[in-house]
């Protein structure tokens, strides 16, 4: 929290913790791991195939944050509780690096070697294309609002 260091140094107690964020966070956590989940049921990955879901839901994630982030930039006043439950606690949980790590360790670990390494570059590549696309969406997005 902004100042919390310096009004503990000057001796004086720190700000509390924002329960209402702690509680969005625990929320959108446990609504992005359900939609994530659920993505895994209607689109199952076969052992050892190339993780097409888990690419998708990462990618979409991508852009879903940067467009929200920019957007969030444009309207600074957007409640802190709002942005923790939407960024960190929902996509947080439905956009997982580990999954990455997990499905690039089957491969390599299954001697695939060529699709694990095509498989984290595609993801890096998309991933931040994905946000670039995000942050050009949020850009036009505030633009429709503010009426220019």
């Amino acid at each position: 929290m902004p100042g919390t260091l310096s009004k503990a140094r000057a001796g004086t107690r720190p700000a509390r913790p924002d329960w209402r964020a702690w509680a969005a966070v625990a929320a959108g956590g446990l609504l992005g791991t359900e939609l994530r989940y659920g993505a895994g049921l209607a689109f199952p990955e076969a052992a050892g195939a190339v993780p097409w879901t888990t690419l998708v839901i990462n990618v979409v994630g991508s852009f879903v944050l940067a467009t929200l982030t920019t957007l969030w930039i444009a309207r600074p006043r957007t409640a802190f509780w709002l942005r923790a439950g939407l960024g960190p606690g929902l996509l947080g949980s439905f956009t997982t690096f580990s999954a990455v790590v997990f499905s690039v360790d089957q491969q390599f670990r299954g001697g695939s070697h060529g699709t694990w390494l095509a498989y984290l570059g595609l993801s890096l590549v998309l991933g931040l294309g994905a946000a670039a696309a995000g942050w050009k969406t949020g850009k036009a997005l505030d633009e429709l609002r503010a009426g220019g």
